[in-house]
Order: C-alpha cells, then structure tokens, then sequence
C-alpha cells in the first residue's frame, strides 16, 4: 500500500523577479533583477541538518585518562572478615578503585573516540545555503522567526552600494529608523538576558539575540559602524554560510544586501 508524502514546505517562495533598491534615506530609487538563487524551494530540514554539521565541527572532543582512578594498590580482601568485598588500599581499610569510592574510576566516562561532528555533503551545503538565502526574501519566514518587518518594506532588502562606505554607528542608527527596521534592533536589545547555569562564570554570561544581517561584498567601514549595534552583524558574501542566515537553525533572519552582494550572488550560485 502506497504512503501518501506529507510536504515539509509550509512557505510557498512568492517572489518578485525584480525587488526595488533604496537609499540611505529610505526611498526607492531604482529596481534590479533578482539572481536565481532567490527563487530556491524553501527546505528548512536541509538547512537544520547543515547548520548541526557545521555547529558540530567546531566542538572539541572531550575525554579522560583511560587510568584515572585506577591508579591504587587497592585489592579486595576476599570472604571471611565480614566486610563488603571491594578493593581495599593496601595496609588500611579505605576503600578504592571502584565508582562509589572517593577518587575512584568514572561509570561511563566521555572518551575522544565519541562521534560528535555531523557529516554532510558538499553538495547538501551548498543547496542549503541557496534555500536560506531565499528565506530571507519570504515576508512569513522572517516574520515567523521573530523579527519585526514593516508591510512598507519589499523583501528582500537591498541598498545602495553607499551602505557600505558608513563608517558611523549614527549613521547606521538614522537609516535603519528611516527604513523602518529599528524596532527589531530595540527587540534585539531588550531581549540580553543573563544565562543561567555555570555557564554564564565561561566566558559566555549574556544570551543576546540575532536581529539585523548586513550582507555586503567586501570587508569595509560598515563592520566598525555596525558592531556596536546589540545583534547586528556584517559579512561578506564570500563568506556567507548557513549559520549567518539562520542562527540556531532557525531559517529567515532579517538581511539587508547590498547592491554589489547581489551582483556576487550571481557570480556564485550563477544563472
């Protein structure tokens, strides 16, 4: 008997062949066409599996001595004394060796030999990437992941190339409320909260969430402006990856491309 397939698609890729260009004032002053990638089938299980290989390779495996707790002269007595048949320092009555003792060996202990990175296709990759490029140009996709998009704004979001030569976190600041995207910088902000566990005593006290994505096509002045935005980021188009466009393997983040990104998006993924 035949099963009938249930889709995993919930979003239906609706985009325009050509989305408008603004200013760094906020209005429309051109329009371009869009590359093909933007027009990829939606797979958010193929960009969860690659984000987990990519997460994963960047773990370090952990262990410990293989002789850990072993080292002793402990040995058990036998029968006959009236007393629990563990192993037993030599010339004392401590016990040793075993996991109920003080300083003794582990009960299943991590060893390196674990399989902690996720494995994954060069081909796979690279199909996910295309896929979570196109969420950033679904309005359902961004929307659902949090962020908060006005219906003034076509998606996907691109700029003139001058958006790359703002070398002012003001600057940045005065176009973002110009374009209507500085409400999900103040979400961003109000949502720091401190971490729980012993975690937040390792380097890591602040969970901090992901808002605004700066695509661009080289490194420039743009990565000095924006890095004192709470949850912005800036990367080239070059180094681009599945994890910048869906942090926690959540697809759709808020991503503002730069003219010249998207002339590299063509080179890249081609036509």
């Amino acid at each position: 008997m035949a099963v009938e397939r249930v889709p995993f698609l919930k979003f239906e890729n609706r985009v325009e062949e050509k989305a408008p260009v603004y200013d760094l004032e906020g209005k429309v002053v051109k329009e371009v066409e869009l590359p093909t990638v933007f027009f990829t089938a939606f797979r958010e299980d193929l960009i969860r599996k690659v984000f987990l290989a990519l997460r994963t390779s960047r773990l370090q495996p952990k262990g410990v001595d293989p002789l850990a707790g072993k080292r002793t002269t402990a040995e058990s007595w036998g029968v006959g004394y009236g007393m629990a048949r563990v192993p037993r320092v030599k010339g004392s009555t401590r016990v040793a060796f075993v996991p109920q003792a003080v300083g003794g060996r582990r009960v299943g202990a991590p060893t390196v030999m674990k399989r902690i990175k996720e494995r994954v296709n060069r081909l796979e990759k690279k199909r996910a990437l295309a896929a979570a490029i196109a969420a950033t140009a679904i309005r359902e996709v961004v929307v659902k992941r949090g962020h908060k998009v006005s219906e003034n704004i076509t998606l996907p979001i691109i700029v003139t190339n001058d958006i790359e030569n703002v070398s002012k976190t003001r600057d940045i600041r005065s176009f973002l409320k110009k374009i209507s995207l500085w409400d999900d910088v103040e979400r961003a902000r109000k949502g720091v909260r401190i971490r729980s566990g012993k975690g937040k005593m390792r380097g890591r006290r602040y969970k901090i969430p992901k808002s605004i994505l700066f695509v661009v096509a080289k490194r420039s002045e743009l990565y000095k402006a924006a890095r004192n935005l709470v949850g912005v980021d800036v990367v080239s188009v070059k180094k681009l990856n599945v994890e910048h466009l869906a942090p926690g393997g959540h697809p759709g983040r808020l991503t503002i491309w730069s003219e010249n990104a998207i002339k590299a998006l063509k080179e890249i993924f081609g036509d």
